[in-house]
């Protein structure tokens, strides 16, 4: 039986002008039929969900190593908490939920492993080579690295899910900014993703999502480690305040429900703060359709000034007594090494890689191009093969505990 989905009148009403309309995308890369069930931003997230790029959220890192609990976040599980605010701040502002929760699923993609301990030191090893970019390398692997389509690499995912993965913090080509990294201006020559104007607001709420949920929850994280504690959180005036209502309400209440209780109360003043931001925006713009929002000039799903401060506030308290804790440092200086020693490993050598990398003549290639096919293959793997691959190949690798 044929049919159209669009029939149906399934989520038009619900939209408003401002949201990005997945009817009239813009398209994509290779020419694909529509599909009759499903819109072009279902299909975007399901792609990305069905990756082996998405799979290998699980074993990498959020800020703790895999191997120290099973209850501490992975890049997965971060991803999965990041989709949900997005859907809910979309939602409570009429946005197309399917293109806001897509590059909130696709957003962490180019992450390392040892989370941003790999990154910086794959920059650093990249520096005269290109460097190193987590989004720059996001946008690699859903356009170029992910092979499993018989007719294009790729995903060949929409133009608005595209811009939306490079472009949910904001503009890439502003006067006086840094360079735009080479994989998005290569990518740009031939699919233009507009990188000087900002992105749809479903990619806002997506980037807003993200510092809501790893504020929150890299706090939640910190607590169970022992690496923070409640009486820490007082110097932080909105954790104080929340903690000091549940308490109230709640006086006998056990710690771990205490803390439950506190981080889901901040993130839904964080939610509800940008829903009053955005709608605030909305009616001082009036953008008519989702490309007046990318033509505003500003971001338009943002932070008050008082809870700007809040999250400065909070990020400034974790980078002091998490992310620089001696025992944090400790773990990733040996993750440093061990990424230092795999790239020395494959340049050296690229048949290390395995047998897809035996015949390719990548030992032939300039040493730019080589250390490139490097870092596409270093910046795949998860936490638990680098430090196998480590394994196989040292005769010490470094304890992550």
């Amino acid at each position: 039986m044929e049919f159209d989905i669009k029939q149906l009148g399934f989520g038009t009403d619900a939209r408003a002008p401002w949201a990005a309309d997945p009817w009239s995308s813009r398209g994509r890369l290779v020419a694909e039929p529509a599909s009759p069930t499903r819109s072009e931003f279902q299909r975007d997230r399901d792609r990305i969900i069905h990756t082996t790029a998405f799979r290998r959220l699980k074993h990498k890192t959020q800020v703790f190593v895999a191997h120290e609990g099973d209850h501490y976040r992975t890049r997965l599980t971060h991803t999965i908490e990041v989709a949900q605010i997005a859907r809910a701040l979309a939602r409570a502002l009429k946005l197309d939920e399917d293109l806001a929760e897509g590059v909130a699923l696709v957003h962490d993609f180019g992450h390392t492993p040892f989370g941003h301990t790999g990154e910086d030191a794959l920059a650093d090893l990249m520096a005269d080579a290109g460097g190193f970019d987590h989004n720059a390398q996001s946008l690699r692997i859903v356009t170029k690295l992910e092979q499993r389509y018989a007719e294009f690499d790729g995903l060949n995912l929409s133009w608005e899910t595209l811009e939306g993965l490079v472009k949910h913090n904001g503009p890439l080509i502003v006067e006086g900014g840094k360079p735009v990294p080479e994989p998005i201006t290569h990518y740009n020559r031939c699919h233009d993703l507009w990188l000087e104007s900002h992105s749809s607001l479903e990619a806002q709420v997506a980037a807003i999502a993200d510092d809501i949920a790893y504020n929150t929850h890299d706090i939640d994280d910190g607590l169970r480690s022992g690496l923070i504690t409640l009486d820490m959180l007082e110097e932080l005036p909105l954790i104080s305040r929340l903690m000091s209502q549940v308490r109230q309400r709640y006086p006998k209440l056990e710690e771990p429900r205490l803390i439950h209780e506190i981080m889901r109360r901040q993130i839904t003043e964080m939610v509800e703060d940008v829903i009053g931001v955005a709608q605030a925006n909305i009616l001082a713009i009036k953008p008519a359709s989702a490309d007046e929002v990318r033509h505003a000039g500003r971001t338009m799903a943002h932070f008050s000034d008082e809870f700007v401060a809040a999250d400065r506030h909070i990020k400034t308290f974790l980078y002091t007594h998490l992310y620089r804790h001696p025992d944090v440092m400790r773990v990733r200086a040996a993750a440093t090494r061990i990424v230092q020693d795999l790239f020395a490993a494959f340049m050296a050598e690229p048949s290390a890689m395995g047998e897809k990398h035996r015949h390719v003549g990548i030992e032939d290639l300039p040493e730019t191009m080589r250390a490139r096919k490097v870092r596409d293959y270093l910046a795949g793997m998860t936490d638990t093969y680098a430090i196998a691959a480590h394994r196989r190949l040292f005769d010490h690798t470094p304890e992550l505990r």
